[in-house]
């Protein structure tokens, strides 16, 4: 009886412990479809498609203490409508400072050409029986006779016609043709940004105040009041207005991709954003908006920095 209790005491001793035993799970590997493992981290990152695109630092600008999307726009040789279109801008007036713009246009998708692989064709395949249909043998050539000289000269007779030599065929490769590149063009080189832009002097007067990188951006000329601007050089009105603080009536004419001047303390301004202009034509009358004189403040920007005009102007 004794013994049976103890056998029975440690059955369940053996019981308990099986249950209390923490419980080894095999571990989970996610594997692609083609067989790579991939960590579950990445594989929610990719599910995401949150892979941000590198921006080049030089298409984007930080919004500072006191800058408006018109300087920003002036600064970096860009409209300010465009500015607005790349940034998606509800309110052009409201931007903070840290804020992050895009000063260039997004880049397009390059594509990329590729060239045609040219594939070299398999060797030529043919069937033997093709080459000599009356050479093959349907039945056996050999039978019992009995040995003569007469019977051997048959034999040899019969198996004249037949004694026919096959040559060997070469199965026949055509020779891959090899895609040649195209011939390089030859391209001239392009010309200078001055040489695209016929400029003239923007009004009649003494230039009181020359360009100067640290003081002053372009020239002062002076004049009286309502006297004529006129266009240094052809172009398009990119802005028309005195959004600008320090410009007062501003016109600012897109001469090419990189270059174009700035018209600013204006009495009055007549002509509008997106017009065509012919050199010569009169945009402006002469004032003192912002000013505390009556004169024309000219700058020509260069990839949106100032440049001296005096380099582009022809001489008085």
């Amino acid at each position: 009886m004794k013994k049976y209790k103890l056998v029975t005491a440690s059955i369940l001793l053996a019981l308990i412990s099986a249950c209390s035993t923490t419980p080894n799970n095999a571990p989970v590997v996610e594997r692609g479809v083609d067989g790579r493992t991939q960590n579950p981290s990445n594989m929610a990152a990719s599910e995401t498609g949150l892979a941000a695109k590198p921006v080049d630092a030089r298409n984007i600008y930080i919004v500072k203490k006191g800058d408006t999307l018109f300087r920003i726009a002036l600064d970096h040789g860009q409209s300010y409508s465009d500015i607005v279109t790349w940034n998606n801008l509800k309110n052009p007036n409201d931007i903070k400072v840290d804020q992050v713009l895009r000063i260039a246009p997004p880049d397009g998708s390059a594509s990329v050409q590729t060239g045609a692989v040219v594939s070299s064709p398999g060797a030529e395949v043919r069937p033997l029986s093709s080459l000599n249909p009356s050479a093959n043998k349907t039945g056996p050539r050999g039978d019992k006779r009995p040995y003569s000289e007469a019977a051997l000269a048959e034999m040899q007779k019969s198996d004249a016609p037949n004694a026919t030599v096959v040559a060997p065929v070469v199965a026949s490769v055509s020779k891959p043709e090899i895609a040649t590149p195209p011939k390089p063009v030859d391209l001239a080189p392009a010309p200078a940004e001055t040489e695209s832009v016929d400029w003239m002097w923007p009004a009649d007067g003494k230039v009181i105040a020359g360009y100067d990188e640290a003081k002053n951006k372009g020239l002062d000329i002076s004049g009286k009041l309502g006297q004529d601007v006129l266009a240094a050089g052809a172009g398009k009105v990119m802005y028309a207005g005195s959004g600008i603080r320090g410009y007062g009536n501003l016109v600012i004419i897109k001469h090419t991709n990189t270059l174009l001047s700035a018209y600013a303390h204006n009495k009055a301004i007549l002509v509008k954003e997106g017009q065509a202009i012919n050199k010569g034509q009169k945009i402006a009358e002469m004032g003192n908006s912002d000013s505390d004189a009556v004169k024309l403040h000219f700058e020509i920007r260069q990839q949106g920095k100032p440049v001296d005009p005096s380099k582009f102007l022809p001489r008085q």
